[in-house]
């Protein structure tokens, strides 16, 4: 956990509240984090929800792991304290991000539990939800994809501190979404997260007048 260093700072509250930008989004900030290997398709999933959520206009932001590693999180590598550095700054933006009524999609290894949890407790003390979703795809799948080449740079030693290879993944115990993208295909992985936003209210419903002055219920 990460220690306060500065002095002298208090939380300013404005005069939109967070369920006034909810209300006017008609949805509710929330993150929903894709966990699981490298290769599992997690990223794959969050481009392609993002866009089912556009086509219902739900508005979300993905915080993809190699984007933020160009930012944010540039000054950081893989080694073990600089992934819970990585986790922590990015479960701080994504807070942000929630209580600005956006659903954001973020997509990273996170292979350490302590780390996960850790951003979850965050959100929970904000009054924030935290969607986990274990995109759960066997080591000998994601190596079969290597889309860009990695696995096999780490098996030949070039690169360290590789997830799977030379560093442990710790799968999620009780994620609340269970996604086995060797056996899913994409179409019914965004489906189902789509379902569990509905059912739980994050997506609102909204009555729209139909042309015979009868109304229908449509996700906005």
């Amino acid at each position: 956990m990460a220690k306060q260093k500065a002095t002298n700072v208090t939380w300013q509250d404005g005069e939109v509240s967070r369920e006034d930008r909810f209300s006017i989004l008609r949805q509710r900030g929330a993150t929903v984090w894709f966990t699981g290997l490298s290769g599992s398709g997690k990223s794959t999933i969050a481009v392609a929800l993002e866009r089912a959520l556009f086509n219902i206009g739900k508005l979300s932001y993905r915080l993809d792991g190699d984007n933020v590693r160009l930012g944010i999180n540039k000054n950081l590598g893989f080694s073990e304290e600089d992934r819970t550095e990585n986790i922590r700054r990015i479960g701080e933006v994504a807070k942000l991000f929630g209580d600005a009524g956006v659903i954001s999609l973020s997509s990273f290894i996170s292979p350490y539990k302590a780390d996960r949890d850790e951003v979850r407790s965050l959100h929970e003390a904000a009054g924030l939800e935290f969607i986990e979703v274990f995109v759960d795809c066997s080591l000998a799948e994601a190596e079969k994809r290597d889309p860009k080449g990695l696995y096999k740079r780490a098996r030949a030693g070039e690169i360290k501190n590789f997830t799977g290879i030379d560093d442990p993944y710790e799968t999620p115990v009780d994620p609340e979404i269970h996604l086995k993208t060797d056996e899913m295909t994409v179409e019914q992985e965004v489906e189902i997260i789509l379902d569990h936003l509905r059912q739980n209210g994050f997506i609102m419903q909204q009555q729209i007048p139909s042309a015979d002055n009868t109304t229908n219920t449509a996700s906005l």
